[in-house]
């Protein structure tokens, strides 16, 4: 082979593209593969002269390298243009929607409790979770030895056992009675604490709303008609109530309030214990001594109390049969809400 043959070898090699995986193929099977230009080059080194092959030898070994040398050159190219178009941004491309968080069933409840008393007049006020013995208990009519403490398993502070976790959202009562003068009608939610074994009707942590409505002339049937609104705003209008009479230190008379159950339609079922009914809510009228305690004129003003968990009332707008579901967070749970916001 001359050496303008091979000059020209040379000049093919190093003008060589490849914008392709196939075209790199080609380059490769055209100057190195089995059949290719530098096999060709060598195999002709038995029909040159015994002095002109070192020479030669030397010649075709550059040449080898240099093609190989480009093959590892295009390829290279060829794998940072394929890694440049994977992180490219396709602006063609539809976008990946993102999950929506949804509101908890507790919240959701919770919001729409509120805004049924805030139609009638109601304000929300909220308070501490950590409260004073004298809010949560001694000012509501319950003293240090009154049997209705061991009604309310108790979460205190081991350094001062006169501060603990509240029991009820009463303390904020307290709190607005002694610093507003009446007219005073208030809702207060909250979570609450109460050292109690976990099941599926019961739970240490919960979340109430209690009512307050302190005026003159205030009697039980303003409570009454104001729970009955409630329950056919919350429920529906086929609802029905019923109230027993019961017994809460910080009202006389007092009363428990129940409605049929949603779940069983009244047949009987383990949420409401066969019997029909649940009871939702405790109420009464508040204790003079109660409105005494907070600087209030018992002979003037009088008023009615009432209290709410917000987990019953969400496990049967929801036909729940289990409150531990309320505080796992389990996602499949959640996501059933997602039309509640």
């Amino acid at each position: 082979m001359a050496d303008l043959d091979l000059e020209q070898l040379i000049k093919e090699i190093e003008q060589s593209t490849a914008s392709s995986i196939s075209e790199l193929e080609q380059y490769r099977v055209r100057y190195l593969g089995k059949k290719g230009k530098v096999k060709e080059l060598f195999s002709r080194l038995k029909d040159a002269d015994a002095e002109a092959r070192e020479t030669l030898g030397a010649k075709f070994n550059d040449i080898k390298y240099r093609a190989e040398a480009k093959f590892e050159s295009l390829k290279s190219k060829l794998s940072s243009k394929k890694s440049g178009e994977e992180n490219e941004m396709d602006l063609s491309r539809p976008g990946v929607p993102l999950p929506l968080g949804t509101r908890h069933p507790i919240s959701i409840v919770r919001n729409q409790m509120i805004k049924i008393f805030e139609h009638i007049g109601f304000t929300v006020s909220e308070g501490p979770e950590i409260e004073t013995d004298w809010n949560n208990f001694t000012a509501l009519n319950i003293p240090e030895d009154h049997p209705a403490r061991d009604m309310q398993d108790t979460f205190f502070l081991q350094t001062d056992p006169d501060i603990l976790l509240r029991t009820h959202t009463s303390p904020q009562q307290i709190r607005v009675m002694e610093s507003t003068a009446p007219p005073i009608r208030i809702i207060c939610p909250g979570r609450v604490y109460r050292n109690e074994t976990v099941s599926a009707r019961a739970h240490c942590i919960f979340h109430q709303i209690e009512g307050l409505y302190i005026d003159e002339s205030v009697s039980f049937t303003d409570l009454k008609q104001t729970l009955y609104y409630f329950a056919k705003e919350m429920f529906g209008e086929d609802t029905k109530t019923r109230f027993r009479p019961s017994y809460f230190p910080f009202t006389e008379p007092s009363a428990e309030m129940d409605i049929s159950c949603l779940i069983c339609k009244g047949e009987g079922c383990p949420v409401c214990k066969h019997s029909g009914w649940v009871e939702i809510l405790g109420c009464g009228m508040v204790d003079p001594s109660v409105l005494e305690n907070c600087n209030i004129d018992s002979s003037k003003y009088m008023g009615y109390a009432f209290g709410l968990g917000i987990e019953r009332p969400a496990m049967l707008k929801y036909q729940i049969d289990d409150i531990r579901l309320f505080f796992e967070n389990d996602i499949r749970f959640l996501e059933q809400f997602q039309s509640a916001l």
